[in-house]
């Protein structure tokens, strides 16, 4: 628990410390070196002082130290060791000198085992210390012009050695600080403060580009002029101040460059696109940048530039400026170079007006402006053709058509050039007129009107004017259909363009159309025979033909006439018809009229046919009648008539008088009760049958038949038909029975009594008797 430290070391001295061990008197310190021949040092210390120095050593040496606690029975209760190197020896300084105002450099002899060196420099109770590695070393910020005591320590592992005897050094005067300038182009002015502790002060100039002879000056004062000097031209200044023994101080060193002299050669062009100056100029020695001022008495404008032209934007048209050039650098400005006067472009002419005479001409005008030489009207039509006019007067006349739209714009030049691009005027003259439109009727009362597009054209009016009244069509594209038309009228067309910016041309030409004749109106159509008809209509058309057409599922049939009635012939009967009119003239052909429904009378069969079915009851029939739905058939003889009505095409006919002629007749009627009368050939009934047949018996194998004669008839034919034989029996012409005799006994036989015929037919209808 015993240990002993280092708190300071010398050349020849190690300063120690440790604390107080409880039961020690005192203490016993060795110090034995390490590697070196030498003796050992001991030194005892009473318990009150717990620190000690071991003196007379040897610089720069390591030494091995023992420290024991001893009580007072001088008994060793601890113990510690440690090892510690001396520092080296002291240095000895052999000189110290200033060479700048803050700082001293001071040279020694190198001292064995020291690995540094510590520098102090001290004035008064100030000082400052630096650490340098050997011979020589410099104390820098120091004080101008003060003098300093300076010591030195050498420096190792162990601690630093004492300090060196002291030599005393003063720094030199301090460097002067300068204020250059250049005043004109071809001088410059140094100032600066009072140096202290200084005796006077060089000031020398020379090109910095060496060329050329030094210029130097000696002087008390506080600044000092060089003239005569190169304008533009980098010169260096270097000064320093002397104390009373004449030793120089710090120099100061400064590079200025004289002012440039004014740029020669000013030219100046203009850009009338832009309205703005170029100017230029021949570049000056030493000039770094250059201004250039463009004013008048209202504006002033500034352009700075690098290089040896300049542009100056923003100028004003119709004015005239002074142009100024000045050079610049770090040292200043040049004079500004003498005065160049610019005329800039005239302005653009205004009040422009433009005005279009009833020949197709433009008359543009305006007002006319400052500094313009001569002026050039351009106008350009929307088809891409420019035309211009090149006046010295304020006006110009411009040939123009019909439907164009002209960009106007007037520009005034002088020689600076042509003045900026003022309002560009558009004028649009009235859309050309429709001149090859064609007209088509579309129908009796619709006109279409067509036509070629037209230029500036954007909507059209078409008129079409009568008596009447006037028909208005618009539309945008080049066809119109007018409507509503009065028939038989003649109308004057007119098509009209129209555009927004310039309104409508009423110029434009006109042609007269007729329309259609009206469309008749039939009042009655009479029926003249079964094939022919008359048809009457109301005639209110001028120079018009009438066409008039009778159309059915049998074909179509017509009649013509300039009047107001015409005849339709041979129309087929039992057809429906549906007839109209259309009137016809060169203006072309009216609507049809209503039509009016004709019914023909239906067609009379063509084929009847009788057939008696019984003496009292005939069966008629006959083919069907075209357009015919009833009939009705009749049988009339001076003995009486038999009629029948029916849908069919047979009808039986009852109360027939046997032997007697009839006339045949047949009614064919139609659905809406159209008749038809036909008339047929006469047709006789069959002659009458015997009235009270009666058999009488012959013996076995005869029999009498006997019959009433009726009034017409005078012979008579009798037959017997059985199953073994037919018997015939034919008596002379007036008398009423016959004989038949010969027949098989036992046999059914089955009697007929019929009237003879011409043709020696049987009638079939007379009545039969069995007789067995």
């Amino acid at each position: 628990g015993f240990s002993m430290s280092v708190y300071d070391v010398t050349s020849r001295s190690i300063y120690l410390r440790w604390p107080k061990f409880s039961g020690a008197s005192s203490y016993r310190v060795t110090a034995t070196p390490v590697n070196t021949v030498g003796q050992s040092f001991l030194a005892h210390f009473s318990d009150v002082s717990l620190k000690g120095t071991l003196t007379s050593l040897t610089p720069n040496t390591i030494y091995v130290i023992q420290a024991e606690a001893i009580d007072k029975n001088g008994i060793i209760l601890s113990e510690t060791q440690i090892m510690q190197s001396t520092a080296p020896d002291i240095p000895v300084i052999d000189q110290a000198y200033s060479k700048l105002s803050s700082s001293i450099t001071v040279e020694w002899r190198a001292v064995p085992g020291a690995t540094s060196y510590l520098l102090t420099a001290r004035d008064g109770d100030s000082f400052i210390e630096t650490t340098v590695t050997s011979s020589p070393g410099t104390v820098t910020g120091l004080k101008a012009a003060t003098l300093y005591r300076i010591t030195i320590r050498s420096i190792n592992s162990g601690g630093r050695s004492q300090p060196s005897p002291s030599r005393k050094a003063k720094t030199v005067l301090a460097a002067p600080i300068l204020s250059v300038s250049s005043p004109s182009c071809d001088s410059i002015a140094v100032t600066w403060k009072a140096v202290y502790m200084a005796a006077g002060l060089a000031v020398s100039l020379m090109r910095s580009d060496g060329l050329g002879r030094m210029l130097k000056e000696n002087t008390t004062n506080t600044s000092l002029a060089f003239t005569n000097l190169d304008p533009g031209t980098l010169y260096t200044i270097k000064a320093y101040a002397w104390d009373a023994n004449g030793l120089p101080g710090d120099d100061f060193t400064y590079n200025q460059r004289t002012s440039p002299k004014a740029p020669a050669d000013v030219q100046v062009a203009f850009s009338s696109g832009s309205l703005r100056a170029i100017v230029s100029w021949m570049p000056t020695e030493g000039a770094l940048t250059y201004s250039v001022i463009v004013s008048n008495r209202l504006l002033t404008l500034k352009c700075n530039s690098s290089s040896s032209s300049c542009v100056v934007p923003s100028l004003q048209c119709g004015s005239e400026y002074s142009v100024f050039v000045t050079a610049h650098n770090d040292a200043g400005s040049s004079k500004p170079t003498a005065a160049v006067s610019l005329k800039t472009i005239p302005c653009a002419p205004g009040s422009v007006s433009i005005e279009e005479d009833e020949t197709g001409t433009l008359l543009v005008s305006w007002s006319s402006v400052n500094f313009s030489h001569y002026y050039v009207v351009f106008v350009k039509s929307d088809d891409g053709l420019e035309v211009y006019c090149n006046t010295s007067h304020t006006q110009c006349h411009f040939q123009s058509d019909c439907g164009f739209t002209y960009f106007i714009s007037v520009f005034a030049y002088n020689k600076a050039g042509q003045s900026p691009l003022g309002d560009v005027f558009n004028y649009t003259t009235a859309p050309c007129c429709p001149s090859d439109f064609s007209t088509v009727f579309v129908s009796g009362d619709t006109l279409e009107v067509t036509w070629s597009p037209v230029r500036g054209a954007e909507m059209y009016e078409t008129q079409a004017a009568a008596w009447a009244g006037v028909v208005l069509c618009n539309d945008t594209a080049p066809a119109c259909t007018l409507s509503a038309l009065q028939c038989n009228t003649q109308y004057n067309v007119t098509v009209y363009s129209f555009s927004e910016v310039r309104g409508s041309n009423k110029s434009c030409a006109s042609k007269y159309v007729a329309t259609a004749p009206c469309s008749p109106e039939i009042k009655n159509i009479s029926k003249d025979t079964l094939s022919v008809i008359s048809v009457y209509w109301q005639s209110n058309n001028d120079d018009a033909t009438y066409i008039i057409t009778a159309r059915g599922e049998a074909g179509l049939w017509h009649c013509t006439s300039s009047g107001n009635s015409c005849t339709i012939l041979n129309l087929p009967c039992g057809s429906i018809f549906s007839v109209s009119a259309i009137a016809r003239s060169p203006a072309g052909e009216s609507l049809p009229s209503y039509s009016v429904p004709l019914e023909t009378a239906p067609c009379c069969p063509t084929d009847l046919t009788l057939t008696q079915v019984t003496q009292s009851v005939t069966n008629i029939s006959w083919s069907v009648g075209m357009g015919a739905q009833t009939y009705a058939t009749t049988l009339e003889s001076p003995k009486g008539q038999a009629k029948c009505l029916t849908l069919q095409n047979y009808c039986l006919l009852g109360c027939i008088t046997c032997g007697t002629n009839y006339t045949v007749s047949l009614k064919a009627i139609s659905e809406t009760g159209l008749t038809s009368s036909c008339t047929y050939q006469g047709y006789s009934s069959s002659a009458c049958c015997p009235s009270g047949v009666k058999l009488y018996r012959l013996g076995n194998n005869g029999i009498r038949v006997h019959w009433r004669a009726s009034e017409e008839v005078t012979s008579y034919n009798t037959d017997l038909y059985g199953s073994k034989g037919n018997f015939t029996c034919a008596p002379h012409s007036g008398l009423s029975h016959c004989d038949i005799t010969e027949i098989p006994c036992g046999d059914v036989y089955t009697v007929v009594v019929t009237p003879a015929t011409d043709k020696g037919l049987k009638l079939a209808l007379c009545p039969k008797k069995i007789y067995s």
